[in-house]
């Protein structure tokens, strides 16, 4: 565990992968964007192994069908006990020294449709939470269990318009509705972009969190 005292200048993403992938997949293609930002330490973690009928992959909870829509109706029991172990982690980062202002909760697909709950759900405010080709898990009815202090976390949310699994109305209606909370979403929509991560997204999410922790980098990796 770092120093307090290091720890506190360092900020830290903490990156959610979508069902069927694993923390080092994401490793792999995310981590090079900050190899030259010492300053910020990467956390990767995978979700727990699961069976859905005659399947074995990973997924952070139960997987509804497909399209995810506007609409799509999810566990939300299974939802908040993933909300939980989320919690855990950022809480022993904080635990360690780490600014809750400097961490930062991100994912892709499921991943990040656990991040945006997380940070919703979450006591305090933190650094911003990124959201790639995801929804927000929870039904509407969860908007009074947001406290004050969450609803000042920055949100980030990019979507491709060509994307077929969670489709990109499940997309805008998140960040719609992160407004309805009077949070601040800024939406990124790629009109061409399917269920994927491109190198224009990662940049624009790069140099978007050095820019909360100013810290100053070019904006090319």
């Amino acid at each position: 565990m770092a120093p307090p005292s290091a720890a506190a200048e360092r900020g830290l993403v903490l990156w959610l992968h979508g069902s069927a992938e694993t923390g080092e997949q994401s490793r792999a293609q995310v981590a090079p964007y900050f190899s030259a930002v010492p300053a910020i330490g990467l956390s990767f973690p995978t979700a727990p192994i699961a069976c859905y009928g005659d399947e074995v992959i990973t997924a952070w909870f139960v997987i509804p069908g497909v399209p995810i829509t506007a609409t799509t109706v999810r566990d939300e029991k299974a939802v908040l006990k993933a909300v939980e172990h989320v919690h855990e982690m950022i809480n022993k980062e904080v635990a360690g020294g780490t600014s809750p202002t400097n961490i930062f909760v991100c994912g892709l697909s499921q991943g990040g449709a656990l991040a945006i709950a997380s940070v919703l759900l979450y006591p305090q405010a933190l650094g911003g939470c990124v959201v790639f080709s995801g929804s927000i898990p929870l039904s509407k009815s969860f908007a009074e269990k947001v406290s004050p202090e969450a609803r000042k976390t920055l949100v980030l949310w990019f979507h491709g318009m060509a994307d077929g699994l969670v489709l990109f109305e499940a997309g805008h209606a998140g960040c719609a509705f992160l407004q309805e909370l009077g949070m601040t979403c800024e939406f990124k929509a790629y009109p061409d972009l399917g269920h994927s991560l491109v190198d224009e997204e990662l940049q624009y999410f790069r140099q978007w969190i050095l820019e909360r922790l100013g810290i100053s980098q070019g904006t090319e990796v």
